[in-house]
């Protein structure tokens, strides 16, 4: 177990690549400027919530900034056929595309024999909203050893649910050992230690949203100067507003 006193990696020692999750354009831009970042993630949900009417057109705005680090892109449909056709034409927008897919559709049935078709195909694949070993092990299972892809585990939706991520993390690092050019993704992280502790049971990739990135920038401070900002914080803001008792 990590000690406050311990010696804290930056963020430059580690070897985990950072992805950044998100759908505003501005903040990818931001991020990709800056080159922390090593590659980019987007979902449906992210994209409502930023204000996306064309998917398409979206994609294409983020592909023609970003053409050296990969991007993935979710394809939204709950019918298997559907969701082919939609990773067909996400695919072809560009060779740093990788699709998402989900590790099961709405009726809990499993992509595995999609993920099998299109990883066949030579598609580079992010297979997303994995919970479970098993689903680990059906993906495992359907992708193609010869082409680069991404098995996204949601690490901090289980520790949602009161388990500790980390073990099965590491279970499932061993389950994609077979597996070359399948690179493991932490996902849904809840706090910026989890960007250290995915580095240290070998993950390859780690989602970022910028905020929780920003909050990296503390890596490694001193505990005591961390605890005299703190209070400098309370007092100003409490300064600012004026406060009486």
């Amino acid at each position: 177990m990590m000690k406050a006193t311990d010696h804290v990696p930056s963020l430059q020692d580690l070897h985990i690549k950072i992805f950044s999750d998100g759908a505003d354009l501005d903040s990818i831009i931001e991020a990709y400027n800056k080159g922390v970042v090593k590659g980019f993630t987007t979902n449906p949900t992210l994209m409502a919530k930023a204000g996306i009417t064309n998917y398409l057109m979206f994609a294409e705005e983020v592909l023609r900034v970003v053409k050296d680090l990969s991007v993935s892109f979710e394809v939204f449909s709950d019918d298997f056929d559907e969701m082919r056709e939609q990773a067909l034409k996400l695919a072809a927008l560009a060779d740093n595309v990788y699709v998402k897919i989900p590790v099961t559709n709405t009726e809990r049935k499993s992509a595995a024999p999609l993920i099998r078709d299109l990883a066949r195909r030579g598609l580079k694949l992010n297979v997303t909203a994995i919970l479970s070993l098993r689903q680990v092990e059906d993906v495992a299972s359907a992708l193609n050893p010869k082409v680069p892809a991404i098995v996204s585990v949601f690490a901090g939706r289980i520790a949602d649910t009161g388990r500790d991520p980390i073990p099965l993390m590491i279970e499932s690092r061993g389950i994609l050992d077979g597996l070359p050019k399948a690179e493991l993704l932490w996902a849904s992280p809840r706090e910026a230690l989890n960007i250290i502790q995915a580095d240290a049971i070998g993950c390859d990739i780690i989602t970022v949203t910028p905020d929780l990135l920003a909050k990296a920038k503390n890596f490694g401070k001193d505990l005591e100067d961390f605890s005299l900002d703190t209070v400098k914080m309370f007092y100003n803001d409490a300064k600012k507003s004026g406060f009486k008792i």
